[in-house]
């Protein structure tokens, strides 16, 4: 099956205004995230979805191939909705333009799933990382279920929670008990076609966490457990940080 990347990337950003654009060792952060897509194997093709010039114009300064979209879009996910309608491919990943130290390893382990599985739609999650509050509600729980298949580390994903879940009735919650969520999807071209289209569900609504509208749909979704999460870039703390690594380096 022939897998496609798409990168949403919008220029406004509520807590880092235009942070795409960002750089970070002489290149924008969404540069770094284009690259290390390419870097995946097992996708055909890498595509930067966006409906603003400027991001337009700095993907084709450093040669990336990318589509203009709706300007009314809502989500990340239905612009790359859009985008996969003009893409030769049967795996579409949704991949956020503010991941630049994503592992394409973990993006091949998505696409390898999703491709032998063939659920509505795919995701990532790893063991709840050190230094990271589980009470934090921008940590989102991953809540997994039975373990899919004898090899590899698939699970049904039953739910996704910013509360902390599940609940340690008995005593103090215990780390290994929980995993994160990695906000990187593939799905199936008909069915990510099909989610953006679908109304919003109520625990969509409530807890901010759209994912929860492919349960909701009483969709199958299945998550891949990774060894570990990638900082993404969502405050200027989080970019000086990335700076700080990548000089390091």
């Amino acid at each position: 099956m022939k897998a496609a990347i798409v990168i949403p990337a919008r220029y406004a950003s509520t807590r880092l205004a235009g942070k795409l654009l960002r750089e970070a060792a002489g290149k924008p952060i969404l540069q770094h995230t284009y690259e290390r897509a390419l870097q995946a194997k097992n996708a055909a093709r890498v595509v930067i979805a966006t409906d603003d010039e400027r991001i337009m114009a700095a993907a084709r300064r450093f040669g990336a191939d990318a589509v203009m979209t709706d300007a009314g879009h809502q989500s990340g996910s239905e612009r790359a909705a859009e985008a996969a309608l003009r893409l030769d491919a049967d795996i579409i990943v949704n991949l956020q333009g503010d991941e630049p130290e994503i592992d394409p390893a973990n993006i091949d382990a998505l696409i390898a799933a999703q491709g032998t599985h063939a659920p509505f739609a795919s995701t990532l999650a790893c063991p709840f990382p050190e230094g990271v509050r589980l009470d934090d509600p921008s940590a989102v729980k991953a809540i997994l279920g039975r373990r899919i298949g004898a090899g590899g580390e698939l699970y049904e994903a039953l739910y996704f929670t910013r509360a902390l879940a599940p609940y340690p009735r008995d005593g103090a919650p215990t780390r290994t008990n929980y995993h994160l969520h990695i906000g990187v999807y593939a799905f199936r071209k008909d069915s990510l076609a099909a989610f953006a289209a679908a109304p919003h569900g109520r625990l969509e609504r409530i807890e901010r966490l759209e994912q929860l509208r492919i349960l909701e749909m009483g969709e199958r979704m299945i998550a891949v457990l990774v060894d570990h999460a990638a900082p993404g870039i969502d405050t200027a703390e989080d970019l000086e940080a990335f700076r700080t690594r990548i000089a390091r380096r």
